[in-house]
C-alpha cells in the first residue's frame, strides 16, 4: 500500500511539473541557458533580494498607517499602502479603485483643476476634492498587484520592444519612454501603472506615496492641491515628509518600500485545485483565441549585475535571469475600454491603458481597469479594436472551450 501511495504521489508530482513545463514555456528567452523559475508564493516570504528580517521590517513601513503629524494628506486617497495592496498578502490587490476625471478640449485633454486624480479623502471636509460637472471624461481604476514587480523592473527595454515586433501590427502595443526620477535625464520604457506612468520602482513608490497618501519626499516635494487651490495651511508636518538621509537620498520610508517590493515573491500559479488536465486544455485555448498575444506568457529578466535607472540599480543574483509568467507585455493597448485620461504618453494615449497582468487573477472578483466586469465573460467581450479578433474567436468557441479557459485563468 505504501507502494501504491508513492507511486500515486510521484506520478501526480511529474503530472504538475509536465503542466507547469507546457504553461510555462517562455516566449521571451534573455540568457536562456541560465535563466530559472522567479520563486512564487502568496507567503509574505523574501525571494532573496534581501534577509527575511529585514524584508520583515520594509513590510512593517509598508503596511503602516500614516498620521497627519506623519503628513498624511491634506488631500489622499489612503493612509497606508497596505490599505490598497493586501490580498491575499501585503503587496497584493484590493477590492479598491481610485478616480480619474477632466474633459476634452477638442483633442487635447484638461485634467480636473489640480490633477486627473480625484482624491478620496481629505483631513479637513473643507478641502475635500470632487469631480466637476465641466470633468466629462471620468473613470475609475482598480488596484494593481505589486507582488513581483522587482522582477518586472529588472526587465530590459530590449524584451519589450522584441514583444512588440512579433505581435501583428494591428495588435501592436504601444510603447513609452518615460523619466526615471531618481536618475535625472535618464529614460527608461514605462511598465507600472495603468497607463506606463514610471519604468523604476522608486519612481512609482514615490508618485504613490504622494498620490495616494498625500507624502511628500525629496522625488515629489509639493504637495498635491484641492480642485487646483493650496493645501498647505493644513499641512502640519515638515516638508518633505519623508525627508532625505545620507543611505537614503530618496527618503528614509520611501526606501523601506522599494526594497520590501523588490523583495516580493510573484504570484503562485494552483493547478492542482483548477485541475491539470483542465488547465492544460484552457491553456490551449488561451493561445488558439490569440489571448496570448497580449497577455505574455512569460518573460526573462535581464542578467544579474545588469546596471538599470542611471546606475539606481543593478540588478542582483535574486531578480537577474529569472523566467517570470505575468501574462502581459507590460505595453499599452486600445482594446475600447479606454479611460480616456492623458498622463505620460501623449494624446495617442488617452484610450490606451497597460495589458494587465493576469498572475493572481484567481485572487480578483472585479476585472478591467474599472473592476466593472465581474465575470471572465463580461470581461472579454468588453475587447473591441485592438482585441476584437480575441472577442469573435470567443465568441464563437464551444461551452466546454470557454469552460476550460476560465478553468485556466483560474489557475492563475
Amino acid at each position: 500500500m505504501k507502494e501504491q501511495s508513492s507511486r500515486r504521489r510521484s506520478g501526480s508530482f511529474v503530472k504538475l511539473i509536465l503542466a507547469l513545463s507546457i504553461l510555462a514555456v517562455p516566449v521571451l528567452l534573455l540568457a536562456a541557458v541560465t535563466a530559472i523559475e522567479a520563486p512564487s508564493g502568496f507567503d509574505n516570504q523574501t525571494n532573496g533580494f534581501e534577509p527575511q528580517a529585514n524584508m520583515d521590517a520594509d513590510r512593517v513601513a509598508f503596511e503602516k498607517v500614516e498620521q497627519i503629524s506623519d503628513g498624511l494628506g491634506p488631500v489622499y486617497n489612503a493612509a497606508s499602502c497596505a490599505q490598497c495592496h493586501a490580498s491575499p498578502v501585503t503587496g497584493g490587490i484590493s477590492q479598491i479603485a481610485e478616480m480619474r476625471a477632466g474633459s476634452m478640449n477638442g483633442t487635447t485633454f484638461v485634467p480636473h483643476p489640480g490633477s486627473s486624480l480625484v482624491f478620496d479623502r481629505a483631513t479637513d471636509a473643507s478641502i475635500q476634492v470632487r469631480v466637476s460637472p465641466l470633468d466629462t471624461v471620468r473613470s475609475l481604476r482598480t488596484t494593481n498587484n505589486a507582488l513581483g514587480d522587482g522582477f518586472v523592473e529588472a526587465i530590459p527595454d530590449s524584451a519589450f520592444t522584441a514583444i512588440q515586433a512579433n505581435q501583428p501590427p494591428a495588435m501592436a502595443g504601444a510603447i513609452i519612454q518615460v523619466p526615471v526620477l531618481e536618475a535625472p535625464g535618464v529614460m527608461r520604457i514605462g511598465r507600472f501603472g495603468w497607463k506606463n506612468q514610471h519604468a523604476s520602482l522608486v519612481s512609482f513608490s514615490a508618485d504613490a506615496f504622494l498620490n495616494e497618501m498625500g507624502i511628500t519626499s525629496p522625488l515629489f516635494p509639493n504637495e498635491n492641491t484641492s480642485n487646483g487651490n493650496p493645501v498647505t495651511a493644513f499641512e502640519v508636518a515638515p516638508e518633505p515628509n519623508d525627508p532625505a538621509t545620507a543611505d537614503a537620498p530618496n527618503g528614509t520610508q520611501l526606501e523601506a518600500f522599494v526594497r520590501f517590493l523588490r523583495s516580493t515573491k510573484v504570484p503562485p500559479r494552483d493547478l492542482l485545485a483548477a485541475g491539470i488536465a483542465p488547465v492544460q486544455a484552457g491553456a490551449r485555448v488561451f493561445t488558439r483565441l490569440g489571448c496570448d498575444i497580449c497577455h505574455t506568457p512569460s518573460i526573462t529578466t535581464a542578467p544579474a549585475g545588469t546596471v538599470f535607472n542611471g546606475g539606481a540599480f543593478v540588478v542582483p543574483d535574486a531578480l537577474g535571469n529569472k523566467v517570470i509568467h505575468p501574462y502581459s507585455d507590460f505595453l499599452l493597448h486600445d482594446v475600447g475600454t479606454g479611460d480616456g485620461i492623458v498622463q505620460n504618453g501623449g494624446p495617442a494615449t488617452a484610450n490606451m491603458l497597460r495589458t494587465p497582468p493576469l498572475w493572481g487573477m484567481r485572487t480578483r472578483t472585479r476585472l478591467m481597469h474599472d473592476g466593472l466586469s465581474l465575470t471572465v465573460n463580461e470581461a472579454i467581450q468588453r475587447h473591441t479594436k485592438q482585441g476584437s479578433s480575441v472577442t469573435a474567436a470567443w465568441l464563437l468557441s464551444t461551452p466546454r472551450e470557454k469552460t476550460q479557459l476560465v478553468r485556466f485563468l483560474n489557475s492563475l
